[in-house]
């Protein structure tokens, strides 16, 4: 009886259709695991999905209804069990059929009849390759999720550094880059831009959200924390900032190399002005010319300055800001845009409200 301070067995899933090759392998493997027994390849599929999850699969290859190379198939298809070492046992002993059962995902091929210590020792091969693979697969998840923070923390000092030279606050750019996130995830249930909007994207969107405003790095702090209206010439400066912005991107691609986020972080900072209707700044870019993640940040840009109460002016009730927007829908903004807002505007309260000013 295993306690709780001993290690627990590996668990074996033995599918074949002979009840005397079941009941043999049963005997003489049962005392090294845990073993579950299948009788047919559907039973066999259904176990493996039990939430008495195998660590590795038994699978004889000649069984009525379906052999066991259509279930090895199956299992390799699901991702629930894709990952579980299968390894056929068969009467077979072509090289075709050996072949065939590896190009299928495999991990071993035993022809019978078969010694049962072989058959043990190829067994105990497999499952500590698996608990390694594991263990590697922790690790790097481990080391992803470490170097995401990292540079989730580095974009957010970035961006804060411009915004702590304006009138903005920190959480400005955490309740943006929540925004578009929201907005992203809802336009990916349209069937418009679903194939689009790869989670991978989406999660780049919001992590490259914190520079829409890094250009404002170079704009001089008197007219950033101006408190009466810009004169034109200050404006034309102001209005800079996104080619300041491009240029500072530009700058760090040009030493570490392109990727998926630079590109992202330099379409957001570029073109977060641009207006639907080619009224905006610094390209007069129209419709579907601005790129899709500066569509989006403009909508949260927008709408998180209209409700946040700032030095010069008082907050806007969610309502008035949602009438405003809609006012501007295809004028200022994409209207896919403005009516995934209207799906989520419940949660941009809840995130407004998580991360609201001090």
């Amino acid at each position: 009886m295993e306690t709780d301070m001993q290690p627990q067995k590996p668990r074996l899933l033995i599918i074949d259709d002979e009840p005397f090759f079941l009941d043999l392998l049963a005997e003489a493997l049962s005392p090294h695991f845990h073993i579950s027994l299948a009788k047919s390849a559907q039973q066999g599929l259904k176990l493996a999905l039990s939430e008495a999850r195998p660590d590795l699969i038994l699978l004889d290859v000649v069984m009525p209804q379906m052999d066991g190379y259509s279930a090895c198939e199956q299992l390799k298809k699901n991702p629930l069990s894709a990952d579980i070492p299968v390894i056929f046992l068969t009467a077979r002993r072509d090289i075709e059929d050996e072949l065939r059962g590896f190009n299928l995902g495999a991990v071993d091929y035993i022809t019978k009849p078969i010694s049962i210590p072989i058959l043990l020792t190829r067994v105990r091969t497999q499952l500590a390759l698996s608990q390694q693979r594991i263990a590697l697969e922790q690790l790097v998840q481990e080391r992803t999720v470490e170097l995401d923070k990292t540079r989730d923390a580095i974009v957010y000092g970035m961006g804060e550094m411009a915004e702590a030279r304006d009138s903005e606050t920190g959480n400005h750019l955490l309740r943006t880059r929540e925004y578009v996130r929201l907005l992203a995830q809802q336009l990916a249930r349209s069937q418009a831009y679903q194939s689009m909007l790869t989670p991978r994207l989406i999660d780049t969107f919001r992590r490259a959200a914190p520079l829409h405003d890094i250009g404002k790095i170079r704009i001089p702090e008197s007219i950033l924390r101006k408190a009466s209206a810009l004169d034109d010439d200050e404006r034309q400066v102001m209005n800079k900032h996104p080619l300041y912005g491009k240029e500072i991107i530009d700058n760090a691609e040009r030493k570490i190399g392109s990727t998926l986020f630079i590109g992202v972080a330099r379409d957001i900072a570029y073109c977060h002005h641009e207006k639907w209707d080619g009224g905006g700044y610094p390209r007069q870019l129209q419709e579907k010319d601005i790129p899709l993640s500066a569509r989006l940040m403009a909508v949260a840009d927008v709408y998180d300055a209209l409700v946040s109460k700032r030095y010069y002016k008082e907050a806007m009730t969610h309502s008035a800001a949602m009438d405003y927007l809609h006012e501007q829908s295809g004028a200022h903004f994409d209207p896919d845009i403005i009516q995934a807002l209207d799906r989520a505007q419940g949660e941009f309260g809840a995130i407004s409200n998580h991360y609201k000013d001090a």
